[in-house]
């Protein structure tokens, strides 16, 4: 029997977890985009959206690209990454993994190859693809900038 997309997802998950330390990140202050770009032995580049929030492009030599959405006041209100390896999300959700990791789990248990939505407590992650192709976002609802829609994290 062939393993699900979710059972995939969460095994990798897990790996990343175990092997590397959590730094903040969403939820957190610009600074930890730094990290993150240390972390990720990234290339960063710096885009505006008008007033509402600024952009930071992580871009890795394995070709995944990871953004960081922040906030007028500084924090990191969401996270999102596409490409063909899924980023550490330890250290992109930061303090929410734990969250995340357990509606995971919980999610994995029913099968099927859907994407992973997981919505509680103000946190929504959106996660899917497939092997070389993944995709994802996370934000946090109260965080949003006024004015911001959540179909501009991608």
């Amino acid at each position: 029997m062939r393993p699900t997309l979710s059972q995939i997802l969460i095994g990798l998950l897990t790996v990343g977890a175990i092997s590397l330390p959590a730094m903040a990140a969403l939820g957190g202050d610009v600074s930890s985009v730094q990290e993150d770009q240390a972390h990720m032995k990234a290339a960063l580049q710096i885009r505006t959206a008008g007033q509402a929030y600024t952009v930071h492009e992580l871009h890795q030599e394995s070709g995944t690209v990871v953004k960081e959405f922040i906030s007028p006041a500084g924090k990191v209100f969401a996270v999102s990454w596409s490409g063909p390896f899924i980023p550490d999300l330890r250290q992109l959700l930061g303090e929410y993994f734990d969250k995340y990791s357990q509606a995971a789990q919980t999610r994995a248990q029913r099968p099927g190859r859907t994407p992973l939505l997981i919505e509680q407590d103000g946190l929504v992650v959106q996660t899917g693809g497939h092997m070389r192709a993944f995709s994802g976002r996370a934000y946090l609802t109260d965080k949003l900038p006024e004015g911001v829609s959540t179909d501009a994290i991608r």
